[in-house]
């Protein structure tokens, strides 16, 4: 029952942040990915990944969902690589980041259509990412900072960690 209510809980934090009007790719979801299997462990993956599928649902399905599901889960399993400290833990968010961004840029060149199969193609790909970069990163090291106090003030316990420490 408590995997449930958890994620029904992952369910709502990552709905509010993508239903809400914002800027695009300004979202909950990479800190999200990052840092409930690192804190809850790997078996919240799977409600990430659903929770990601039932707003996809509703928002819309795409070519490219395989990818940006791919890369929550690639998020998810090196999110325990990073637990050792404040500093560890944004770190590895903000490499979850650049993991979404080379992923999900990667799928949008070999599945959208939009750019020619060859390095310029791909290169193009990524130049045209990047102020989408920019909203996923800005809003990972906020969902971050946020993720860090509500566990910190929350006394979150975590044996294997030296949470709260810089």
């Amino acid at each position: 029952m408590t995997y449930l209510r958890i994620s029904f809980g992952i369910f709502l934090v990552l709905a509010a942040s993508r239903f809400i009007p914002h800027p695009p790719n300004f979202t909950s979801l990479i800190a999200l990915s990052f840092y409930v299997p690192a804190f809850l462990g790997r078996k919240y993956i799977l409600a990430l990944i659903s929770s990601f599928f039932i707003t996809d649902l509703i928002i819309g399905l795409h070519s490219n969902m395989l990818f940006t599901w791919g890369s929550v889960l690639i998020i998810g399993l090196f999110s325990n690589y990073f637990l050792k400290n404040i500093i560890s833990r944004i770190s590895g968010a903000i490499l979850g980041a650049v993991t979404f961004f080379i992923i999900t840029n990667f799928g949008v060149w070999l599945t959208s259509g939009m750019y020619t199969f060859n390095f310029n193609g791909l290169l193009s790909s990524y130049t045209l990412g990047l102020p989408f970069f920019a909203y996923s990163a800005i809003s990972t090291i906020i969902f971050s900072a946020l993720f860090e106090l509500v566990i910190n003030k929350s006394k979150f316990y975590l044996p294997k960690t030296n949470f709260g420490q810089f």
